[in-house]
């Protein structure tokens, strides 16, 4: 007669079947979701095309699960070439718990209220969340996972602290608690708490609630670029 599981091999079971799960609802979520999308990526592609000059694709270096690099795609936003110095002064600001936009009036006061890289259709993009949609492609592959931390850049993660570093121990999401309930919203410490403690409590089940939160978040670009 078998030995009964140990309490270490019944949680990496419910772990190993969780993975699985998640995995399998991914593809077919963002296959059906990248169907769905194509006539709006190929308008917004357009409009990408004809509102500046550069590719509509913008490839960006990404940092992932443990600590691992891979290309994000999202549609360009930005002027073609625009220096990175005001996002990397930005980036430092928000770790500091500083406000990025000082209007009384904004629902954004941690994200950047005039940014003069954006390109009028990239403003558009940005708030309706629609410089995203390529990033399905990225879940598809397996580099992301529909839902999960957002994978930051390289040199965010080099001021990162040792509490912030444990957003990386789960594959990076295309939304999750931060898309939903905070954005441009929270301080960099709420959206790490928020983080943790999506990955200390995520099942099947909260992973489906925050996808289906997203959808009304989008639709009212709360705390949008």
């Amino acid at each position: 007669m078998a030995a009964p599981a140990t309490f270490i091999e019944r949680v990496r079971a419910t772990e190993e079947r969780y993975f699985f799960s998640k995995r399998l609802l991914d593809v077919i979520l963002a296959t059906a979701m990248f169907a769905a999308a194509l006539p709006i990526m190929v308008v917004v592609a357009v409009l990408v095309a004809v509102d500046s000059p550069g590719p509509i694709l913008y490839k960006q270096r990404r940092v992932g699960q443990s600590g691992e690099e891979f290309d994000l795609y999202k549609f360009r936003s930005m002027r073609h070439n625009a220096d990175d110095g005001i996002h990397r002064t930005a980036i430092a600001r928000f770790m500091k718990g500083e406000r990025l936009d000082s209007s009384r009036t904004t629902d954004s006061p941690y994200k950047l209220g005039d940014d003069p890289r954006i390109t009028r259709i990239g403003r558009f993009i940005r708030k309706t969340s629609l410089d995203e949609l390529p990033q399905i492609w990225n879940i598809i592959t397996g580099q992301m996972s529909l839902v999960g931390p957002r994978p930051p850049i390289p040199y965010e993660v080099a001021l990162y602290s040792k509490r912030a570093m444990q957003r990386l121990n789960g594959k990076p999401g295309l939304t999750g608690p931060w898309q939903v309930y905070g954005r441009g919203t929270v301080t960099f410490h709420e959206m790490v708490e928020m983080d943790i403690a999506y990955l200390r409590n995520r099942s099947l089940a909260y992973d489906l609630k925050l996808i289906l939160k997203t959808i009304p978040a989008v639709i009212k670009g709360r705390g949008g670029a």
